[in-house]
């Protein structure tokens, strides 16, 4: 596990590079946090050095948002945070989206337990005082 410390949310950013070396080969990405600890700014962040053209936003009311990258590489977003069903997910697809080699950035994946991978990054933010934020990251094997 690799903690990184941030004195401001907008520090955030900067830790985007560090997260993707610390994740390489792996496709699903599960960010955890309370609401408002900063998890879709870290996914426009790490969007930003994948160097997405489409704007990164949060998928709260669609479920997933579907980005493409400057080299045609697709990174696909998810907000399960409105679910109430787990079978929710299974109607959109999430499977497949697991499944296709393209990177799922997951917020909310505690509302969809039974459909995470065997193996995934998990990207922790907690909150501290003021705009403090640390950052936990570590691979899961299931």
């Amino acid at each position: 596990m690799k903690t990184i410390h941030c004195n401001h949310l907008n520090e955030i950013s900067n830790s985007a590079e560090l997260i993707l070396d610390l994740c390489r080969g792996i496709d699903v990405w599960v960010f955890k946090g309370e609401m408002g600890a900063g998890k879709t700014t870290l996914i426009k962040a790490i969007s930003a050095v994948l160097e997405v053209n489409d704007p990164v936003s949060s998928p709260t009311f669609s479920i997933v948002n579907e980005y493409a990258t400057k080299d045609a590489r697709m990174i696909y977003h998810f907000d399960f945070y409105r679910i109430e069903d787990p079978m929710e997910a299974v109607e959109i697809g999430v499977e497949e989206y697991f499944d296709s080699g393209h990177y799922c950035f997951v917020e909310w994946a505690e509302k969809i337990p039974s459909f995470l991978p065997d193996e995934f990054a998990l990207i922790e933010i907690e909150k501290g005082e003021k705009e403090m934020r640390e950052i936990s990251v570590k691979i899961i094997h299931q």
